[in-house]
């Protein structure tokens, strides 16, 4: 019997449309389905709901790839700041990087995903997949799949290591040590790279992809075979393949919020998160002044993806969400999806900062595909005010 799921929460006046939509979303959707949605414009929350059995406004979901949108964010301040030159090469931070022919890179070309080190010839483990310093040693003598700079592809397991690795050899700190200290902790935000066991008791687990019949014919069809850069990138070449949608199920994950995939957060955090970036919050400052953001929203890297195998946009450690999802936001709209379906991103031009999660992976990985209904009715209304 079919049991009809209660949408919970609230959305400010202008907004009831989002409701509407959502709850018509979740009324179709399986019945065990769980998910939040919040949004913000121009610093203001205007969207916070929520259904499902056992979920509430607060409850955390591991946010896999979403979890990009913060690191980059320290990226962004300490480029910001001065400490990071964007077309400063890699090897000014980081010698070790210059093995196997990639001494040239710069660290914009980094971010845009153009290095060519998606992965190592022999895999990681699961504690080097947890371990960012552990998989950045290794990558380090990695030679390059591809020349780097000459094409780009995306570096789905690794990029935050990288990244992250720059960052500690210039500042002393890890990605996640500047992330707690200079943009959760001040703005009370509940998006953890790193999740403390005393929040434990609010995750919720990631639950497997149920694909449809069809869908499965389709997975089946693509030629992942063991050696495809797809397959390197994902880890998927070893003897125990990662299956990248059940990693926040790992504690020692979670532990330790690997920059690329680890981070946990509800949709709350994902969502506030994007407005600090953009808007004054409750009296605090935009975190990014207006050139960063357009900077880090511009796009780099767009067209054919070397490892996805179909067309991509991405900016400066974000992904470019108007070319590579939603094509209704504005130009220079800026955030970062995961691989069990949640969305996050910032659109500066309408003030419009969105964050969506799920419990259930969602086919076919990425972007839940109910993302683009809802962030429309959300950004319609935004436009609307």
């Amino acid at each position: 019997m079919t049991q009809e799921i209660t949408v919970h929460g609230t959305v400010a006046d202008g907004f009831e449309a989002v409701r509407e939509e959502f709850a018509a979303f979740v009324a179709a959707e399986r019945d065990d389905y769980e998910g939040q949605l919040c949004a913000y414009v121009n610093g203001r929350r205007v969207v916070d709901l929520w259904a499902g059995e056992g979920v509430d406004g607060s409850s955390l979901y591991g946010v896999h790839s979403s979890t990009k949108g913060a690191a980059h964010l320290v990226v962004a301040l300490l480029v910001q700041d001065g400490t990071l030159e964007l077309d400063r090469k890699v090897t000014y931070y980081w010698p070790e990087f210059a093995a196997e022919g990639k001494g040239a890179l710069t660290l914009r070309d980094l971010l845009a995903h153009r290095a060519g080190v998606v992965g190592t010839d022999t895999g990681f483990s699961r504690a080097e997949l947890a371990d960012d310093r552990a998989m950045a040693e290794r990558l380090a003598d990695q030679r390059p799949f591809w020349r780097p700079g000459t094409g780009f592809g995306y570096h789905a397991l690794v990029l935050g290591a990288l990244t992250g690795e720059v960052v500690r050899r210039a500042t002393g700190r890890t990605i996640q040590e500047l992330h707690e200290e200079r943009v959760r902790a001040p703005r009370a935000l509940d998006f953890h790279l790193g999740l403390p066991p005393s929040h434990e008791p609010r995750f919720r687990s990631a639950q497997p992809m149920l694909p449809t019949p069809k869908q499965q014919a389709l997975v089946d069809a693509m030629p992942t075979g063991p050696h495809t850069l797809v397959s390197i990138a994902l880890n998927r070449h070893t003897a125990e393949p990662t299956d990248v949608q059940e990693l926040p199920n790992d504690p020692v994950v979670r532990a330790k919020g690997p920059a690329s995939v680890g981070g946990v957060a509800s949709a709350r955090g994902l969502a506030g998160l994007y407005a600090a970036m953009i808007s004054e919050v409750d009296g605090e400052a935009p975190l990014l002044k207006p050139d960063t953001v357009a900077e880090f929203g511009q796009l780099h890297s767009v067209g054919y993806d070397l490892v996805a195998r179909a067309h991509k946009a991405f900016g400066l450690g974000f992904q470019a969400t108007a070319d590579a999802w939603h094509h209704f936001l504005g130009a220079g709209t800026f955030g970062h999806a995961g691989a069990g379906g949640s969305q996050a991103f910032a659109d500066p031009r309408s003030g419009l900062a969105y964050g969506y999660t799920r419990r259930r992976c969602a086919f076919p990985g990425g972007a839940a595909p109910e993302n683009d209904r809802l962030a429309g009715v959300v950004h319609r209304a935004a436009l609307a005010r």
